[in-house]
C-alpha cells in the first residue's frame, strides 16, 4: 500500500524539516480540512446553510459576546459578506445581541438555543472525527498535534485562544 503512515521509516521522523514532509504536512492539513468542511456538507445542505454561516457560529459557540467588527477581525472577512452571513443567520433565529455595556452603539452576539442546536449538530461531526483521530494517535501525539497548531497560529490567534480558555475557566460559555 502506497501513501504516508506514521511509522514507515525508521528514523523518519528525525527529518521533520525536510521540505518534502513539510509540503506532506501542508497537503494533509488541507486534505483534512476539506475532508471535515465534506463531513459536515450534509447537516449544512439539510440546514440550507453555507460554510461561511458554519464559521460564524463556530466562533460564536467558542467565544460568545463577540461584537460584530471583532467577528469580522476574527473571520478574516469583508463586512459586506459578514453582513449577508448574519442577516441569514439572524432570521433564522440563530443569533441574539444585546448592547455592549461601554458603547451602546456596538452589539455583542452569541447564539440563540436554535443556533446552539444546529452548531452542536455539527460540532458532533467534528468532535467524532477528532476523537478517533485523537485515539488513533495517542496521547503524546496529541499533545504534540496542539504545540505544532499553537506554533502556527499567529499572536491574535493565540490571544483568542487563551481568551477563550480564560472564559471556559470562569464558566462563561456553560460548560
Amino acid at each position: 500500500m502506497s501513501g504516508y503512515r506514521p511509522n514507515d521509516d525508521a528514523g523518519a521522523g528525525l527529518l521533520f524539516l525536510r521540505e518534502e514532509q513539510i509540503r506532506l504536512a501542508q497537503t494533509m492539513m488541507l486534505l483534512a480540512g476539506r475532508d471535515m468542511a465534506e463531513a459536515m456538507e450534509p447537516i449544512l445542505a439539510e440546514q440550507s446553510l453555507g460554510r461561511a454561516h458554519y464559521r460564524v457560529l463556530q466562533v460564536l459557540a467558542f467565544s460568545p459576546g463577540l461584537s460584530v467588527s471583532r467577528l469580522q477581525e476574527i473571520l478574516g472577512v469583508t463586512k459586506q459578506s459578514l453582513g449577508r452571513t448574519l442577516g441569514e443567520l439572524n432570521e433564522r433565529g440563530y443569533l441574539e445581541s444585546e448592547s455592549c455595556m461601554r458603547d451602546r452603539r456596538q452589539r455583542l452576539l452569541r447564539l440563540s438555543k436554535e443556533g446552539q442546536s444546529v452548531e452542536a449538530c455539527l460540532f458532533a461531526v467534528v468532535r467524532h472525527r477528532l476523537v478517533a483521530a485523537y485515539r488513533e494517535a495517542g496521547g503524546a501525539a496529541v499533545e504534540g498535534f496542539r504545540r505544532v497548531m499553537w506554533g502556527m497560529l499567529s499572536e491574535s490567534s493565540r490571544t483568542l485562544v487563551a481568551e477563550d480558555a480564560a472564559g471556559r475557566k470562569k464558566g462563561r460559555h456553560g460548560s
